[in-house]
């Protein structure tokens, strides 16, 4: 898999063969074979692998549904981030790819941010506006998920820039009605 990465991320999908990965990793292509039939399902192998691993990242610990929302919410937008941060090249070119191969970009890209959200809305309500728990959720995920599109397309430099997590943070904590809070994200002293 290390193979396909490197190549995808030097050459892109179009420059990604079956003899180069195998030629990379050191096997020949009848072994790669055996257990990817194209390269194609090597990609679709990639993405999976890629996604557990931004779920292991962005999935919080339980223990952290008692910390005030502010706290959580800047926790998660971070986590977002740092996850993309790990190698933006790669993933903007399995974005690409995936579509190419039939995996949906939304099921690339949410994964599981639908059920996250729509519990942490959920068990949060009482400290909210009142809420469309199902449109809040769509929202937040879509307005997520093109942030994070277009920061790791054109400004991957901001990935790990301090500001932009205070200012997603605001964005959300906004959104759902916890308006009392500074640039920071963190709550406004009374």
């Amino acid at each position: 898999m290390r193979a396909t990465a490197r190549i995808l991320t030097r050459r892109g999908y179009d420059g990604l063969s079956t003899n180069a990965i195998a030629q990379l990793a050191g096997v020949s292509v009848g072994s790669l074979y055996q257990y990817f039939p194209s390269k194609e399902a090597l990609i679709r192998a990639l993405v999976e692998q890629h996604v557990a691993e931004l779920e292991a990242i962005l999935t919080p610990d339980p223990s952290l549904l008692g910390q005030p929302l502010e706290v959580l919410a800047r926790m998660l937008v971070k986590a977002m981030l740092e996850a993309h941060a790990l190698d933006p090249a790669l993933h903007r070119e399995l974005l690409a790819a995936a579509e190419k191969v039939g995996v949906p970009q939304k099921q690339f890209i949410r994964s599981r941010g639908d059920v996250l959200v729509r519990a942490l809305l959920e068990f949060y309500a009482p400290q909210l506006r009142p809420l469309d728990v199902e449109l809040a959720t769509f929202i937040i995920v879509g307005a997520m998920e093109g942030m994070e599109l277009r920061i790791t397309s054109e400004k991957p430099e901001w990935l790990t820039d301090e500001r932009v997590v205070d200012e997603l943070t605001t964005m959300l904590l906004r959104y759902v009605g916890h308006i009392s809070v500074t640039g920071t994200g963190r709550r406004a002293s009374s």
